[in-house]
C-alpha cells in the first residue's frame, strides 16, 4: 500500500513539475494538476451535452428527436412518438405546418404499414425531355446522396450500396470515384468533381474515353457534375491526409498520406456556354442523362444557364440544389456556417428562374441538404423537387452517432474513417438492412403526408399545402413566401396524369398500398 501511495504521489509531483515548467498553457502553469480537469471536461463536453444536458430539440445539426426517428426507423422499431409534440409551435419563427385535406379523390389506406414496400418512383422520366438514349424513370424519389469512398469507410459505402439495392434507390458515388465498394447491386449516379477522379488522365485532366469505359463497366444510370457543395461552396473537395490510404491514393492517383484538395472550379469548361457543350458531349458519348449539382450563391450563373437553355437545344437533364445546411466531412467553419443559401430559399430562387422561362418540364429537380427528415422532404417536394437526396441521415442509419469527428479519421462507429480497427465495428450485413429500412420509412412517411394532403404522390404536394408560421403572429404558404405562381412547383400535366395512374395501379396490386374504400 505504501508503495502504491508513493508511486501516486510521485506521478502527481511529476505532472505538477511539468505543468509548472511548460509554457503552452497558462492555466496549467497557474493551476498545476488541477487545470487538467478543465481540459478533460472540455474534451467530453459534446458527449455531456448530447446525452445529459440538452433537450430533445436543441441539438444541431440533428436533434435527439430527429436522430431517434432515424435510428428507430432503421431498426424497424416503433418510430412513433407519444403524448403530443414537445416543439414550441406557438413561439417558433419559421415553423413548418402541412395542411391536410378533409376530402379527396385518392382513397386512403387504413393499413398500418401501407407504403413501406412501395418504391414510389419519380414523377418525371430522367433524360426524356432531351431524348437521352438511356433515359429512365428513377424507381424511388428518395435516393442516397454523394458520399465518397475516402470520406466514408469501405464498410459504410458497402452497407449503403447494399441498402440502396435492397430499397430500390439510386446511390451517388461522390466525387472520389467509383470504387469496388460501390458494386454491390445498387444503380449508381456517377459524380464528376473538379479533380475528375475515375475519369482523368495522368495529368489530372478530364478523359472522356476513361469515363465511357468506367460507366460501361458498372450500373451507372446518370452522371452528376458537381459544381459546388452546400457545406463548402467554392472550395472543392477536401480529404484529410489521415484518410488517404494506399488504396485510396491508388484509386484517385494521388500521394498517400497527404491532404487531397480538389480544385475549386472545373478545367474541362470555363463558362455556361462551354459547360453545356461539354454536357452534351458527355451525354452523347455515354447515352446517360447528365445533370449538375450546385449550392446557390451569386444568381448570375443561373440566369445565364436558363437563358442558354431557353435559346438553344442544349441543356442539363437534372439540377441538384444543395443547401448551405448540408453536411461535409471537412470544411472551414465560415463555409459551413455562412457561405451559400439554405436549401429552401436557394432552391426557390433557382426553380423560379426555370419556371419563368417555361423550362421546368425539361428538367428533373433534385433537392439536397438535410432533407432526410419527413417534414423537410415534404417542404422540398412542395417547392418543386421531383426527388430528394439524403446523406447524413443514412449515415445515422448505419451507425453514426453525430460525434462530429469525420475530419479526424477517428469516427468511433467506423462510418467516416479509414482506421481499420474502428471500421471493423461496422457490420455490413446488419447495417445494410438498416439503411434500406430507413429509406423505406422516409418514403413511407412522406407518402402518408401526400395521402393526407389528398394527392397520389409526394410530387403532387403543392406550395399551397405547406405553411410557414412565425409563432402566433402570422403564417404564409411556401408559395406566398417565395413568390410562386399558382401553377409552380408541380410537374407538367402529362407527368401528373401518368404518376397518378402508376400510383393508382400500384395501390390496386400492392397489398401494403392504399386500398379502395368499400
Amino acid at each position: 500500500m505504501r508503495w502504491s501511495t508513493a508511486f501516486a504521489g510521485a506521478a502527481v509531483a511529476a505532472v505538477a513539475s511539468y505543468d509548472l515548467l511548460q509554457r503552452r498553457h497558462a492555466l496549467l502553469r497557474n493551476f498545476p494538476v488541477l487545470g487538467h480537469g478543465r481540459y478533460l471536461l472540455e474534451s467530453i463536453g459534446p458527449e455531456l451535452r448530447q446525452y445529459i444536458t440538452t433537450g430533445n430539440d436543441e441539438e444541431r445539426p440533428f436533434s435527439r428527436d430527429q436522430r431517434r426517428w432515424v435510428y428507430a426507423s432503421a431498426k424497424r422499431e416503433t418510430n412513433t412518438f407519444g403524448f403530443g409534440t414537445d416543439n414550441d409551435i406557438e413561439f417558433t419563427d419559421g415553423y413548418t405546418i402541412v395542411k391536410h385535406r378533409t376530402f379527396s379523390q385518392v382513397p386512403p389506406s387504413a393499413r398500418p404499414h401501407s407504403g413501406e414496400q412501395a418504391d414510389i418512383p419519380s414523377a418525371k422520366v430522367l433524360g426524356a425531355a432531351r431524348g437521352r438514349a438511356k433515359a429512365f424513370r428513377p424507381a424511388s424519389f428518395v435516393n442516397i446522396s454523394a458520399m465518397s469512398f475516402g470520406s466514408l469507410s469501405s464498410a459504410a459505402v458497402t452497407a449503403l450500396n447494399r441498402g440502396a439495392a435492397d430499397a430500390g434507390c439510386l446511390h451517388n458515388t461522390g466525387e472520389g470515384g467509383l470504387s469496388r465498394y460501390h458494386r454491390h447491386g445498387a444503380d449508381l449516379v456517377f459524380q464528376i468533381g473538379t479533380a475528375y477522379f475515375g475519369c482523368r488522365d495522368g495529368e489530372g485532366r478530364f478523359d472522356l474515353d476513361r469515363l465511357v469505359a468506367l460507366v460501361e463497366s458498372a450500373p451507372v444510370k446518370a452522371i452528376e457534375v458537381k459544381l459546388s457543395q452546400g457545406a463548402k461552396p467554392g472550395l472543392g473537395g477536401l480529404l484529410p491526409g489521415a484518410k488517404v490510404t494506399a488504396e485510396i491514393a491508388e484509386m484517385r492517383g494521388i500521394p498517400e498520406g497527404r491532404d487531397c484538395v480538389s480544385p475549386s472550379r472545373h478545367t474541362a469548361f470555363h463558362d455556361v456556354d462551354s459547360m453545356l457543350d461539354w454536357v452534351e458531349l458527355v451525354a452523347r458519348e455515354t447515352g446517360l442523362p447528365v445533370g449538375i449539382k450546385s449550392a446557390v450563391g451569386d444568381p448570375t450563373f443561373w440566369d445565364l444557364l436558363v437563358d442558354a437553355m431557353r435559346t438553344s437545344d442544349r441543356g442539363v437533364d437534372f439540377v441538384t440544389i444543395d443547401g448551405g445546411e448540408g453536411g461535409t466531412g471537412a470544411a472551414p467553419l465560415v463555409f459551413t456556417d455562412a457561405v451559400s443559401l439554405p436549401f429552401r430559399s436557394g432552391f426557390a430562387r433557382v426553380y423560379s428562374r426555370f419556371a419563368q422561362a417555361g423550362l421546368t418540364d425539361e428538367v428533373t429537380f433534385v433537392g439536397s441538404g438535410k432533407l432526410g427528415l419527413p417534414d423537410n422532404a415534404v417542404a422540398a417536394m412542395a417547392l418543386g423537387c421531383d426527388m430528394v437526396n439524403v446523406a447524413r441521415e443514412p449515415m445515422l442509419a448505419v451507425g453514426c452517432i453525430q460525434a462530429q469527428k469525420c475530419h479526424t479519421d477517428r469516427c468511433p462507429t467506423g462510418v467516416a474513417t479509414q482506421n481499420a480497427w474502428l471500421e471493423r465495428g461496422l457490420d455490413v450485413e446488419s447495417k445494410s438492412v438498416r439503411a434500406a429500412n430507413y429509406v423505406r420509412a422516409l418514403r413511407r412517411d412522406v407518402f402518408k403526408v401526400a395521402e393526407a394532403c389528398g394527392v397520389a404522390h409526394p410530387g403532387l404536394i403543392t406550395s399551397a399545402d405547406v405553411e410557414v408560421a412565425d409563432g402566433n403572429r402570422r403564417s404564409v404558404t411556401l408559395g406566398e413566401l417565395y413568390g410562386y405562381r399558382p401553377d409552380w412547383g408541380l410537374p407538367g400535366q402529362a407527368d401528373r396524369d401518368e404518376i397518378t395512374r402508376l400510383m393508382t395501379d400500384t395501390a390496386d396490386t400492392d397489398p401494403t398500398g392504399p386500398q379502395p374504400t368499400p
